[in-house]
């Protein structure tokens, strides 16, 4: 994965429940080009809506892939559900809460909510941005005749570099 659309992971309850932050910067180039200026007023910078749902996928994604210690290939399979009820600006934080509702051999499904904090009101309450609901694969189990590499390519160094600081112990295989 060469996107990160998460920047940390602040609580990790195994085979349950994951949680990750992203924060919102001015200097993402993305922001710019997602609503340019029109007649009608000038630009609004906000976080596109199929990277919110990318970085719920990455944080699901890591918790489904952590329940067997990174062996497995997880891929996202489908949105099962996605409802955004407002925009992600600069200068905020969205915070995504994973959980897990069915896990086995085949794969899982996930349900989150995303939420979204504003730092400059720090004794204000998170805002409820959405719900992502997703289902995940676990593809050396599920593609019978497919070959696929040995490594595990889902769970790149960037992953790895991630776990490593948001605390997150990971075996030597992964």
């Amino acid at each position: 994965m060469r996107w990160m659309w998460i920047d940390r992971i602040v609580e990790l309850m195994p085979r349950q429940k994951l949680v990750a932050v992203k924060n919102i910067s001015l200097s993402e180039e993305h922001l710019h080009q997602h609503f340019p200026a029109d007649a009608l007023g000038a630009a609004v910078p906000v976080m596109p809506a199929c990277f919110i749902v990318e970085g719920m996928a990455q944080t699901a994604g890591i918790l489904v892939g952590h329940a067997a210690s990174f062996k497995e290939k997880v891929i996202l399979a489908k949105v099962s559900r996605c409802e955004l009820f407002g925009d992600a600006l600069p200068g905020f934080t969205l915070r995504y809460t994973a959980t897990i509702q069915q896990l086995d051999s085949i794969g899982a499904s996930t349900q989150g909510k995303v939420e979204l904090i504003d730092p400059s009101q720090p004794d204000k309450p998170a805002r409820e941005l959405g719900n992502i609901d997703l289902m995940f694969s676990h593809i050396d189990n599920n593609m019978a005749g497919t070959e696929f590499p040995e490594h595990n390519f889902v769970f790149s160094d960037n992953f790895v570099t991630l776990l490593r600081m948001s605390g997150v112990e990971i075996p030597a295989t992964a």
